[in-house]
């Protein structure tokens, strides 16, 4: 069964216009909040019409590539020019518009020691970046241009890949054109059933790593290494939930405790205490395609120091390179502080 709709071309490009805020998430970037960001995002997408079935579950999503150029109106921040693959989903007759990019920015004055030294925000030249669009948008209202407009979220962070990393979240409106790239009109196609989908529990076996380093500026950076070992159970062919356990062995964490030993001994702290942590994880897993966007809650169970806190939070995409394997990469979290970006390998058995 398929069902048409005015030829609106297989591909579009989108301009946009923001301006707004750095919303205050932390005491420490109160002196980098002088002025309103402003900047403007490119956009080239590509439109779907349900060919594979994770289309037409998903209501036909766009891919693409984003630019993004960000005045942070600072004279210790600079400003981030960055570069994002996105997703675009949609709802109300597609008029709605939800846009998700993850990529990497490079910044134009991080932290420096001697010249730079009150940007606590961005201790490196390039940072992750993540944003977030919502738009109403309306195509062809002009031959093949149209309009939209929205809320525009866009977050940096190098993950404490090297300190400072206080990380700055831009908070704005966005308003744009768009421009639809004629081609042959084309349907989109509906063949997939709403027949329940069942699966037994599968068995993930995870190994992550990477580098970082503790929040003290100067002092280092340290592999680190996670095993996670967790049950997955699908619900349907969208989701799986997930329960299970992460060990970690974080260098950085025994230098801290070390650094800690000498320079604060009032808080009691040896410095022979250890540095592995291990923990219980809850979580949930979206596939689409062969991407699958990952978010896990764990709780310590073995924690000798409590460095940030007893919780911790995993988001990020996992790749599947077919139905046993896949590779992935997440940002581990304590609340609002990233503490790793983890690269990391899998089976699902």
């Amino acid at each position: 069964m398929v069902f048409s709709q005015e030829n609106t071309g297989s591909y579009s490009i989108d301009a946009s216009y923001f301006y707004g805020n750095i919303p205050r998430h932390s005491t420490s970037i109160s002196h980098l909040i002088t002025g309103h960001p402003e900047g403007v995002a490119l956009s080239f997408s590509a439109k779907t019409f349900g060919a594979e079935e994770w289309e037409q579950r998903f209501n036909y999503p766009d891919y693409g590539i984003t630019l993004i150029y960000t005045d942070l109106k600072n004279e210790y921040l600079g400003d981030n020019t960055s570069v994002y693959g996105h997703y675009s989903f949609y709802f109300l007759k597609r008029n709605l518009m939800l846009r998700l990019g993850e990529g990497l920015a490079y910044c134009s004055n991080p932290y420096d020691k001697e010249t730079n030294y009150r940007n606590s925000a961005f201790g490196s030249t390039f940072v992750t970046s993540t944003f977030l669009q919502i738009n109403y948008k309306k195509e062809k209202l002009i031959d093949n241009l149209g309009l939209e407009a929205g809320l525009f979220m866009i977050h940096y962070s190098n993950g404490n890949f090297k300190a400072p990393n206080t990380s700055v979240n831009v908070l704005t409106f966005n308003v744009g054109v768009t421009y639809s790239i004629a081609g042959t009109e084309q349907e989109y196609i509906k063949t997939v059933s709403d027949n329940k989908f069942t699966e037994p529990i599968k068995l993930n076996m995870v190994f992550r790593s990477g580098v970082n380093m503790s929040d003290i500026i100067g002092s280092g950076q340290y592999p680190f290494y996670v095993g996670s070992v967790y049950a997955d159970k699908r619900l349907s062919k969208l989701s799986a939930v997930q329960l299970g356990t992460d060990v970690f062995f974080s260098k950085f964490l025994e230098e801290y405790i070390k650094y800690k030993s000498i320079a604060y001994p009032d808080e009691g702290i040896k410095g022979d205490e250890d540095y592995k942590r291990a923990g219980v994880l809850v979580g949930h897993e979206l596939f689409m395609n062969r991407l699958s966007l990952l978010t896990q809650i764990g709780f310590y169970v073995y924690n000798p120091i409590d460095y940030e806190s007893g919780m911790y939070q995993r988001v990020g995409l996992n790749y599947h390179i077919n139905k046993t394997v896949f590779a992935g990469l997440t940002l581990k979290t304590h609340a609002a502080q990233a503490e790793a970006v983890e690269f990391a390998l899998g089976v699902r058995l």
